[in-house]
């Protein structure tokens, strides 16, 4: 990954990020997954190359984990993305990066379960109730999120032909709002967060290759911060 300069790291406002952000408790965190249009400005702006294009392409799990060659950001299933789908094939430290350049920063996991989990704001609409934490990011139930098989159906993109497991993703927003009025916690794609400084880091909230067991609140994930796979996207918070 190429070095990125400091002026870049400073080059948005944190009122400019705080935009499209909600408040939890003495942080902000996007509402939505970053897209593959969110992270295109990012890379011409600062001339990145992923991991995954320098290497060719990004993994997939068939039979063991198979790389696919042009599977990249740009096109997480080897054809152009939808601009508002989750930007994938990308590591740790490249989601790293990109928050840096916002002004902001990769969720710790302690933020992240409360961000998914617990209700923070303070008159929410129903069913949401302040202060109570939910099973899932959706609520009570799982219903409304991008999950395999048990969380109801939603218009996807069309790449199911191309996977030997699940329907792919849903574009920024088509998904059930859920806690603290946020999208795609549960499912859609797995998300980065911060898990001290190691070769291995955090994912958190199953993607749609997985059932809603993997975007329950009692379970955990983990990958080498190297990986670099169709499955894991993530978003930025800022201290509030």
């Amino acid at each position: 990954m190429p070095r990125l300069s400091p002026w870049i790291f400073a080059s948005l406002a944190t009122s400019a990020v705080a935009s499209e952000m909600q408040s939890i408790d003495g942080f902000l965190i996007d509402r939505f997954e970053v897209t593959v249009a969110e992270f295109q400005r990012f890379a011409d702006a600062t001339g990145f190359v992923s991991q995954a294009e320098q290497a060719g392409g990004g993994e997939v799990y068939e039979f063991g984990w198979q790389q696919k060659q042009g599977w990249v950001w740009s096109s997480p299933f080897g054809r152009p993305a939808h601009p508002n789908e989750p930007a994938v094939h990308v590591t740790f430290d490249e989601a790293e990066a990109y928050c840096q350049w916002r002004g902001a920063r990769l969720p710790t996991d302690e933020e992240w379960m409360k961000a998914a989990y617990t209700e923070y704001r303070t008159t929410p609409p129903a069913p949401f109730e302040a202060g109570t934490t939910y099973p899932y990011p959706t609520g009570h139930s799982p219903l409304g999120a991008n999950c395999l098989g048990d969380c109801g159906d939603l218009p996807r993109l069309g790449y199911a032909s191309l996977l030997d497991r699940g329907l792919g993703p849903v574009t920024a927003g088509v998904s059930k709002p859920g806690v603290n009025g946020l999208y795609d916690m549960g499912a859609n794609v797995w998300e980065w967060v911060q898990r001290g400084s190691g070769r291995i880091q955090g994912t958190r909230g199953g993607s749609w290759w997985y059932g809603a067991g993997r975007m329950h609140k009692d379970d955990t994930a983990s990958k080498p911060r190297d990986t670099a796979v169709v499955y894991i996207g993530f978003r930025c918070a800022v201290d509030e």
